[in-house]
């Protein structure tokens, strides 16, 4: 199929990846070229070249002296966002009308933004966007207008229960390359990796630790400088390392020498990439009981907190460093691998493509 990816138009596709979605989408390119599909990527300059897929770079915008010294003026980096999707919709929509067919057979929105979902109705392709977060005002408002072709899809049971007031979204749960994410030997000591920002708390992960007897070692970038600076850099010491903001590679052999990874998060995880990433080594997992956690940690891959306190989750750490490494791998090769989420989006793909049953020969082929 002729297929366009939507990721978001200010982190690059690239690593290190500035965060879960991005290594999302770069996984998501991967295989569905590896399968054989023409993939066209929306992404941020500098993604990477090595995905073989065509790049639709996003216009740059550079307003005006006077329009910035407007009262109601917003952020640059929002009006430079808002400038790349409008104009990416509008040359989608230019591209049909001049040629009078689509360019594509689907395009699949993995990015944050309102404007795909507000604009799909311009764009005679079936759109599917695949919801990645909690509810927000701006996209709950770009669903009332979505065309008729669009179509949507969340990545836990979690997170289409909390999107089902708004919108029906079929579940097509994420998942990660088990090849990549290979089992680790284990070790002694805990991590956590992921955006350092309040929401995901690392510095609870860092308490936790210190409370369960631990050395945690830390990974990242670094996008909320502000809680950096004031919760997570004072906790730092020689038994809770930073080790920056690393590559895949890099965060494999962090993640699969440990004795357990940390997932502190005080929001409702969507899904818990990392966690999954860790699984997949062989690492157990010890986390809070928040969002997509609840369905992707099972009893024989993790720990999940009883409570939402340091205390709690230093209870978690201890005992999921005692479960089997075999039995945690086993469990993410059932459940959460790359292969089958690929397979599952081609099948949506296809349904999406050929409402009426014309595509069954090729649902068939990604069934297999």
């Amino acid at each position: 199929m002729r297929i366009c990816l939507i990721a978001s138009s200010q982190f690059p596709i690239a690593e290190p990846f500035a965060g879960g979605l991005e290594a999302h989408t770069h996984a998501m390119a991967r295989t569905l070229l590896e399968r054989g599909h023409e993939v066209t990527l929306f992404a941020g300059a500098g993604s990477d070249p090595e995905l073989n897929a065509e790049l639709l770079l996003p216009e740059e915008f550079c307003g005006s002296e006077t329009g910035r010294r407007d009262i109601s003026a917003k952020p640059e980096e929002w009006m430079q966002q808002h400038h790349a999707y409008l104009g990416l919709m509008l040359r989608l929509a230019q591209e049909f009308q001049q040629t009078g067919r689509p360019r594509f057979d689907v395009i699949h929105n993995n990015s944050l933004h309102h404007l795909p979902v507000a604009m799909s109705s311009l764009v005679p392709t079936p759109i599917i966007t695949t919801l990645h977060t909690p509810p927000t005002p701006w996209l709950e408002s770009a669903i009332s207008y979505a065309g008729p072709e669009a179509t949507f899809a969340a990545v836990s049971r979690a997170t289409a229960e909390a999107w089902s007031d708004v919108v029906s979204a079929e579940v097509v749960t994420n998942g990660v390359d088990i090849q990549r994410w290979s089992p680790g030997p284990g070790g002694t000591e805990a991590v956590w990796t992921g955006r350092l920002v309040p929401e995901k708390a690392p510095h609870l992960a860092i308490d936790a630790a210190r409370l369960a007897g631990f050395r945690i070692h830390l990974a990242g970038p670094v996008m909320d400088q502000d809680y950096f600076t004031t919760e997570v850099l004072p906790r730092l010491d020689d038994t809770a390392i930073y080790r920056g903001h690393l590559h895949q590679d890099e965060l494999r052999e962090l993640v699969g020498g440990s004795a357990v990874a940390v997932v502190s998060s005080q929001w409702d995880e969507p899904y818990g990439l990392v966690a999954a990433e860790a699984m997949a080594c062989g690492t157990p997992v010890a986390a809070f009981p928040r969002g997509g956690l609840v369905e992707n940690v099972s009893a024989t891959s993790g720990v999940l907190a009883a409570e939402n306190t340091a205390e709690a989750l230093a209870d978690a750490i201890r005992q999921a460093a005692e479960l089997d490494r075999s039995g945690v791998r086993a469990w993410a090769e059932k459940s959460l691998s790359l292969e089958r989420m690929v397979r599952d989006y081609e099948m949506l793909y296809d349904r999406a493509a050929h409402p009426h049953g014309a595509g069954q020969a090729q649902t068939a082929r990604a069934a297999a």
